[in-house]
Formats: C-alpha cells, sequence, structure tokens
C-alpha cells in the first residue's frame, strides 16, 4: 500500500509539473495573457480619443487594455507624459501600445520603454506633433492626417462654401510643427490662388498661463470682431482641438462659414457647440451627421459649414487596436503592413458610417523628397451641412 501511495504521489506530482510547465509556455507565448496599452489626452482636450479608447476597452476587455491618458498641461509635465506611457510598457504582459495624439515627449517616452522592453513591443502613433523624421524613427507605424493634402483641400472648401476671407487660428508652438507650419504655408498659397484674403491670427496657447479656458474665451470673443471686421462669408480654422467647440458655436452664431475641425469628425466640437445629444445614438454617424444638417437647415445657414465623415482620431485609436491585436495574434508577421492598416481603416469606416461608398486615401509620407514609408498620411471627402 505504502509503494501504491508513494507511485500515485509521484504521478500526481509529475501531472502538476507539466500542467504548470504548459501554463507557463502559455503565458510567455502571450496567447492568452496579452495586453495593449491605449493612451490618449483627457476629455478635456479631446474627448473622441478618449472616448475611442474606451471603446477599445470595452470589445476587448478590461484583461487585455490598460487605459491611461496624458496630461491637459502636457508641455510643462513631460515627465509625467513619459512616465505615463513607459508605466503603462512595464507591464510584461503588454505587447502593443496605440499613442494618440503623439504629443511633444512621445518620442522621449518611446525611447524610455525601448530602453525597458527593447524592440519587442508594437508601437503605432496617431496624429504626431513632433517631427516625423524623430517620430518615424522610433514608432513602427505613423498616422496622420494628410496636412498637407489638407494645405490644398480645406481653402478649396471653403471657397466652395462662399469664403472670401479666411481666419487661420493658431500660436507659436503649433507652428514649430513642421507639418502644421507647412500646411499654413500652403493654405495660403491656395487662398491667394482662389482670391481669398488669408489672415494668420495668433490665439492663446491652451496649455499656457490663460489654459483652455482662456483659450475658448478668447475665440468666442474674437470670431465676431473679425466678423464685424471681414463679413459673413469668413472662414475660420483652428489648429488646436479645445478651440473647435467655440470656434464652431461662434461662427454658427454669426452664420460664418466653418469648413472642418482641426481633426475632421463630425463628433469633433459639433455636439457640444450645437447642443446635440449623442447619448443613445454612440457610434451613429449618420445620425449626428443629420442632427447638425438640420440645425443648419432651421438656423438657414445650410452650405455654411462642413466635415469629414469620419472621425479619423477615432479611427486611429480603434483601428490601430484592431491591428495591433491582430499582430499579437500572428495573423501577420511584420509590424508594418500597410495592406492589413488599410482593411482595418475600411473596417472602421464601414462600421461607424453604414456605408461602403465612403473611400480614404492613404499614402506615405513624401517630405524634401524623402519617403516615410512608416508614416502614412490620410485624405477624406468632405460632407457638408
Amino acid at each position: 500500500m505504502l509503494k501504491k501511495g508513494l507511485s500515485l504521489m509521484i504521478v500526481l506530482i509529475m501531472l502538476t509539473t507539466m500542467l504548470m510547465a504548459c501554463n507557463s509556455t502559455e503565458t510567455s507565448s502571450g496567447e492568452d495573457n496579452w495586453k495593449i496599452g491605449v493612451i490618449t489626452g483627457t476629455v478635456t482636450q479631446n474627448e473622441e480619443e478618449y472616448r475611442a479608447a474606451e471603446a477599445v476597452l470595452a470589445k476587448y476587455g478590461e484583461e487585455h487594455v490598460i487605459l491611461q491618458t496624458y496630461p491637459d498641461n502636457f508641455m510643462d509635465e513631460q515627465e509625467t507624459v513619459i512616465s505615463n506611457i513607459t508605466g503603462v510598457a512595464s507591464d510584461p504582459d503588454v505587447k502593443a501600445l496605440v499613442i494618440c495624439q503623439g504629443i511633444p515627449g512621445t518620442s522621449a517616452a518611446i525611447d524610455k520603454v525601448k530602453e525597458l522592453r527593447g524592440d519587442d513591443l508594437l508601437i503605432i502613433v496617431g496624429t504626431s506633433g513632433e517631427d516625423p523624421n524623430m517620430i518615424s524613427e522610433r514608432a513602427d507605424i505613423c498616422f496622420q492626417m494628410d496636412e498637407i493634402g489638407m494645405g490644398t483641400a480645406v481653402p478649396e472648401q471653403a471657397k466652395k462654401l462662399g469664403a472670401e476671407v479666411f481666419v487661420h487660428y493658431s500660436f507659436p508652438r503649433h507652428m514649430s510643427y513642421a507639418l502644421l507650419a507647412a500646411r499654413r504655408d500652403l493654405m495660403k498659397e491656395k487662398c491667394d490662388e482662389l482670391g481669398i484674403e488669408f489672415v494668420d491670427a495668433t490665439a492663446p496657447d491652451p496649455t499656457g498661463d490663460a489654459g483652455t479656458a482662456g483659450a475658448q474665451q478668447f475665440i468666442l470673443e474674437d470670431v465676431p470682431k473679425m466678423i464685424e471686421q471681414y463679413g459673413k462669408n469668413t472662414a475660420f480654422f483652428s489648429t488646436n482641438c479645445a478651440m473647435q467647440t467655440p470656434l464652431i458655436k461662434a461662427s454658427f452664431d454669426e452664420g460664418a462659414i466653418y469648413p472642418q475641425p482641426c481633426c475632421p469628425s463630425p463628433y469633433h466640437g459639433f455636439p457640444n457647440a450645437l447642443e446635440i445629444t449623442v447619448e443613445g445614438h454612440e457610434g451613429d454617424i449618420p445620425y449626428i451627421l443629420n442632427e447638425i444638417s438640420n440645425i443648419y437647415a432651421e438656423a438657414g445657414i445650410s452650405g455654411r459649414a462642413s466635415t469629414w465623415p469620419v472621425p479619423v482620431n477615432m479611427m486611429y485609436v480603434e483601428a490601430g487596436a484592431d491591428y495591433a491585436v491582430k499582430w499579437i495574434n500572428g495573423e501577420f508577421e511584420e509590424k508594418l503592413n500597410v495592406e492589413e492598416v488599410i482593411k482595418s481603416f475600411n473596417v472602421y469606416v464601414e462600421s461607424v458610417t453604414k456605408t461602403d461608398e465612403i473611400k480614404l486615401n492613404v499614402v506615405p509620407l513624401v517630405e524634401n523628397d524623402k519617403e516615410f514609408d512608416n508614416y502614412l498620411m490620410v485624405l477624406c471627402d468632405f460632407y457638408d451641412f
């Protein structure tokens, strides 16, 4: 009996050891314990990106998604930006990071991440505020609106909506971004070509002493002054997310022209500015487009505003996360697979617009005759309200 008991114990120990080994192998491969980190701004800076991150969390679950934000005053809190991102990456189960927006400090954070993890993470950055040369060397994939293409497209759209004057609101920090500065210059050139007067207006930086509230108040007060000076056929554009709600409200109240938000989307600024209730219609793009159109029609100013029917920053977060999960699951090996990126984009577009007729133009950035294969630029047609 003793020998039989010892034999049974040995068998049980062997089985337990084998099971532990299997579990260890499964954990190390990441098949069941993978995670992605999604880093966005707060609701104050850009609610869309944060809500998109929440959608990723709802889709894949808390066991697979870590949400993190960067501070509103990120220019003065660079160490916090870096520590927040590296904190997510320090979890060994995290296999990918999706960062949107790629605010200043993102490259430094990625450097720290690579010190911790080497090159085993897939890193996706959407809407970078850093120089393409710098961020493209660190991130595996960058998503960006085709700022250069918008330099031509936005003035042309403004002209179509009846603009005689084009007011461009920005501030020195944004104009230090190569792509934003180049876009501003192209906008001016295109306005000159179209016979539109270009007004280069300086607004307070929301990360400065006046904060977001001060910058928003400036827009509310300055737009009527601009219209008094230049007339209602004035188009307004701002480079900053936090300024979109007051810019839409002020231009709507004055009957002026608003060609698109800085980050084109029917959710960017419009619901808050026009007091549209989105609750119960989250993710329903046809609903929100129809609501906005009805409000402009009731005010007698149809054809004075427009946007893209696709919320691009939300797409960067949600489609970027889907792409990352496919990569983690081994559906493709290479970190940069443009065909798979476009597939993920198209799946997202069809899911939110409820149509397959909207197409995106996705091309690599070309700057000073240098092509950045992993820096993908997105352009979409306008939707007129």
